[in-house]
Order: C-alpha cells, then structure tokens, then sequence
C-alpha cells in the first residue's frame, strides 16, 4: 500500500508537468520574487543505499529484543526508495515534498520506514552543488530477529545532504545524514514490567537522483 500510494503521487505529479511547466515556470529570475508550479528537473527520483546506526538507552532481553539480547546498539543495512517535487521557487530555494519508504536489515531484525516530509534545496552553488534539508514523519514498523510479530509506530526525521549535478537529468547524491527516532518492538508491549524508550537513528546515505523529465 505505502509503495502504491508512493508511485501513485510521482505518476501524478509526472503527469501534470507539462501544464505545471507552462503556467508556472520555475525557472526565477532577479525580478521575480517567488514562483510555483513543477517544472523541469523538480522530479526526482532515487532509490539509494542506506545505513542505520540503532541505539537504545536500555538493553532488552528476550524473543522482542529488537536489538538481540543485552544489546544497546546495531549497525542495520538496506536501501532508500523515495522521490520529491520542487512547487514553490524562491530566489535562493526550492520547496516541495519528498516522499520515501526505507527496508533496513540488521542481525534478522527489521525495520521498515514511510516518511513523508517538508524539503528545502538551496539553488545551485557554483552551479552544480546544491544543499538540501528536511524534515520528515511517518510510520516506522519493527520485528525482532525471533519473532513474527511486527509493531508499527510514529517516526521522524530530519535530513540534510548534498547533491552534484552530473548530467541534465542525473545528479549524484554525495552524502545524506539523517536524525531520527521511533519507538521499536520490545518486551514492554507485551505486558512486560519495563517500559522502553524511543530508539535513536543516525543514518548515512549516498546514490544517484534521476531528474524527470
């Protein structure tokens, strides 16, 4: 469903370029204050590979250790399929959405993110490097490396990274670091005697953004 609702937005917003790019250009020069519309290069889409340092406060024990037994912090690996469109255009910035979905593994424990959020690009810095911010929320689900069972919970996200244009519609996305937390599955909601924390993300991502059209 998430990834359905996900191709069903970019496939909107694809289909609307043309009109979008010929009533509202994004292209803002000294004289124009601000513009909005998707116009060309405000598509992107991505699908990266992502690592996500875990950490917990307090270890847990048992089959909804999200971490393994005793452990406070692990190292999960996996991959960041997202995109966004750029609608509001400033003289130094571009604003819109971006959307994401991100499968991360670690010890056979999962962790499974849907995080729609507010991003910020700055226009290009000596025409190719161009910073960008957000902050993301959503839902993230959890299962334990021995259990079936998976808890879904509120998550968020802030992000910050940078992006080099290679080509007219390719840019390589030199780094993305990112702050986030959720509360993962554990022995407290199962009726267990000790209530846990919210579990800290700190990842790194790097990869390529393909700019439609």
């Amino acid at each position: 469903m998430k990834l359905r609702f996900l191709v069903v937005c970019l496939a909107f917003a694809l289909m609307n370029l043309p009109a979008f790019a010929q009533d509202n250009p994004s292209t803002v020069n000294a004289s124009t204050a601000s513009t909005t519309g998707v116009g060309a290069g405000d598509v992107g889409l991505y699908v990266n590979p992502i690592g996500i340092g875990i950490r917990n406060s307090q270890a847990d024990f048992g089959p909804f250790a999200f971490l393994g037994d005793g452990t406070t912090k692990r190292t999960f690996y996996g991959a960041d399929f997202g995109g966004y469109v750029n609608f509001y255009h400033a003289q130094k910035y571009d604003a819109g959405i971006d959307i994401r979905d991100v499968a991360v593994t670690g010890n056979s424990a999962r962790l499974n993110s849907f995080l729609v959020g507010g991003r910020i690009a700055a226009k290009p810095l000596a025409e190719k490097f161009k910073p960008y911010a957000q902050l993301s929320v959503g839902v993230g689900s959890s299962k334990a490396p021995h259990s079936t069972v998976r808890v879904s919970k509120f998550e968020f996200g802030i992000y910050g990274g940078l992006d080099y244009t290679l080509s007219k519609h390719v840019d390589f996305r030199a780094f993305e670091l990112g702050y986030g937390s959720v509360s993962t599955i554990n022995s407290g909601n199962f009726n267990g005697a000790t209530t846990f924390p919210n579990s800290t993300l700190f990842s790194v991502s790097t990869g390529l953004v393909f700019r439609v059209p």
